[in-house]
């Protein structure tokens, strides 16, 4: 059995090799002879395109379209054009999942041509509709205003919450390592900020890769037989539920023992991507994985956790196979987690860029494979709505999974510390909330290191927490959202950039506490630090309100909340030198808070400024 390593030697720094070999596989598909599939309808572009000026921005507006996943805005310099996709700069897929779309990617007054195609899938993008055209505002100098009327006496819906049903991790076995990174002990800080995302923001399960890879030590021996060995994530899965977390177990990646090409690996820890040397040892090892987390957690536990087959298969970086054998891959698994128990949950494709879905649906048609859920990925958008992928293969009662999302999926991006990346957030979940059943953030915590460990403590990592458990703002925004009520509220906006620029999420708790979160964002990320012109002011009124209420308002903007120029102000080096410098910046990176006690008389006005990127949670509880 592979022994986990027994020093706490520091960790090395940023694997360079890895690196270079990420980003020059990271774009290509696994199998470029994959064509666009077939089945697909052509779809008409969206009906009703309106195009607004605002300061700062265009608001785009249209009618949805039957079957549509999403819609890719594109812009021309005339009528005449050429039109473009609007690209806000996001590094993925730039289509949105429905309107309004803001476009703050022009220059300020100069007149565009904006038009709209549908996608029926994210690669198969239909003809433009008629364009129309707009130009931007300048700002007059003061904040436009934006009203907010909430109806807190009005029956509410309940408030879906996408964010707690999944985190994502650096692979699990990281839970055992004695291995110092920036100082720290990377197995006690990683259980340490999973257990924050379970105990603060209520997240329910974890998603990792790796659970097969070789230090893992599944397999042992070579020929005939394998033998299984799961001592060592029994150790990992253990640590999860001492947590209070369930894990998704993505089966994956290939044991060194099984693989038809041991040498195709991915990350600093070289995983192996390659196709099995032989399917049925894999449906083998498939098979008595499930048997033995069934007899060790209880079956009644483990029918409630998710499978899922491999990691991105559509990317080459990630799959060294075709897509048929991918195919055969998960038919193979599928029939062997149901030959333990039935009930056992299997999906997939776990794609990058939202592709595959349509592959594996019209695959599974045909094999009779079941699909209990899809699962996808995309960064720097909101999600896009597979609901009609679904629907037109006859398995809408799969579960829609989005196992990886984020702001950008470039490791060491400054933007991942940001509070764009904090507003960001907001958004995508308000904009998935009842459509998706899952938005799995990508990852809890900076011990990551797919391409080496952290160099720095600012390094642009994907976690929500630093090294040292520092909150970033990602981190404060989940927190937020973990204040809303139990139920939703209605909400009417209206003034510049209402509903496309400044959102809000009312709720009303069942004790009767209310709360509203509102935010200013624009996906495009040139805008990261700031715009002036995309600043606004809001009128928020609650109506229903009597009596004397406690306020609570807390507050994310840049130089709030915000690790960078906490870091900045406190003018640290790569990491803190010692336990005060760790103390002080922990004070820093904290959420203001200011409270206070209001009368109100049936409806209660408050007003607020918005810079961009920014939110507030408005709370008020009886006093």
């Amino acid at each position: 059995m592979t022994a986990l390593p027994e020093s706490a030697a520091p960790a090395a720094s940023v694997d360079t090799a890895a690196r270079i070999d990420w980003e020059a596989r990271v774009s290509r598909p696994s199998d470029a002879r994959v064509p666009l599939h077939v089945g697909i309808p052509a779809l008409p572009p969206p009906s009703g395109l309106t195009a607004v000026a605002g300061v700062g921005h265009v608001t785009l507006d249209w009618e949805p379209v039957h079957g549509a996943v999403g819609y890719l805005v594109h812009r021309a310099p005339s009528a005449a054009g050429p039109f473009t996709p609007v690209d806000h700069h996001g590094g993925d897929v730039l289509a949105v999942p429905f309107a309004p779309y803001l476009d703050t990617t022009g220059e300020v007054g100069a007149e565009y041509w904006y038009a709209v195609a549908s996608l029926a899938e994210v690669s198969v993008v239909g003809d433009l509709g008629p364009s129309v055209p707009a130009r931007s505002v300048p700002s007059p100098g003061t904040p436009p205003q934006v009203q907010v009327t909430v109806p807190t006496g009005e029956a509410g819906t309940p408030l879906a919450r996408p964010w707690q049903h999944m985190i994502g991790s650096e692979r699990l076995s990281q839970l055992l390592s004695p291995a110092l990174s920036g100082g720290r002990v990377i197995g006690e800080e990683l259980r340490t900020a999973l257990s924050r995302v379970h105990d603060e923001i209520g997240v329910q399960t974890v998603r990792a890769h790796a659970i097969f890879h070789d230090d893992t030590a599944v397999l042992r021996s070579v020929g005939a037989p394998l033998i299984h060995d799961f001592s060592i994530v029994d150790r990992i899965y253990d640590a999860v539920v001492e947590i209070g977390l369930e894990p998704v177990v993505e089966l994956g990646f290939m044991p060194r023992d099984l693989a038809s090409d041991p040498e195709r690996t991915v990350f600093a820890y070289r995983a192996i991507i390659s196709p099995p040397s032989d399917y049925n040892r894999w449906g083998e090892l498939v098979r008595a994985c499930a048997q033995h987390l069934v007899d060790r957690y209880g079956r009644e536990r483990v029918v409630h956790w998710d499978f899922e087959v491999w990691n991105e298969p559509n990317l080459e970086v990630f799959w060294s196979g075709t897509q048929q054998e991918w195919f055969h891959l998960y038919d193979v698994t599928a029939a062997a987690l149901k030959s333990v128990d039935d009930r056992l949950a299997v999906g997939g494709p776990s794609s990058a860029a939202a592709g595959w879905v349509d592959d594996l649906l019209a695959h599974c048609q045909v094999s009779g494979s079941p699909v209990d859920f899809v699962s996808t990925h995309t960064y720097g958008s909101p999600p896009l709505d597979v609901r009609p992928t679904l629907a037109r293969y006859g398995f809408d009662r799969a579960r829609i999974l989005w196992t990886e999302w984020g702001v950008t999926p470039r490791h060491f991006d400054p933007i991942n510390d940001s509070v764009f990346a904090g507003v960001f957030l907001l958004r995508g979940m308000r904009s998935a909330a009842g459509r998706v059943d899952a938005l799995s953030y990508w990852v809890a915590s900076d011990h990551f290191e797919e391409l080496g460990p952290p160099p720095r403590l600012l390094h642009g990592g994907f976690g929500l927490q630093t090294v040292g458990n520092l909150p970033k703002p990602r981190y404060h925004a989940l927190r937020l959202l973990s204040r809303l009520g139990e139920q939703e509220l209605p909400a009417v906006m209206t003034g510049d950039g209402a509903g496309s620029l400044v959102e809000v999420w009312a709720s009303r708790g069942d004790d009767g506490r209310i709360a509203v979160l509102l935010w200013n964002l624009t996906l495009d990320q040139t805008k990261a630090a700031g715009a002036a012109a995309l600043e606004r002011r809001v009128e928020l009124t609650l109506l229903g309100v009597a009596g004397e209420w406690r306020l609570r308002q807390t507050h994310l903007s840049v130089g709030r909340g915000d690790l960078v120029a906490a870091v900045t102000g406190l003018a640290l080096g790569d990491w803190p030198v010692d336990d005060a410098e760790w103390a002080q910046l922990e004070a820093a990176v904290q959420l203001p808070v200011t409270e206070s006690t209001v009368t109100a008389r049936g409806s209660l006005d408050l007003e607020l400024t918005l810079t961009m990127p920014a939110a507030t949670l408005i709370e008020l509880e009886p006093a």
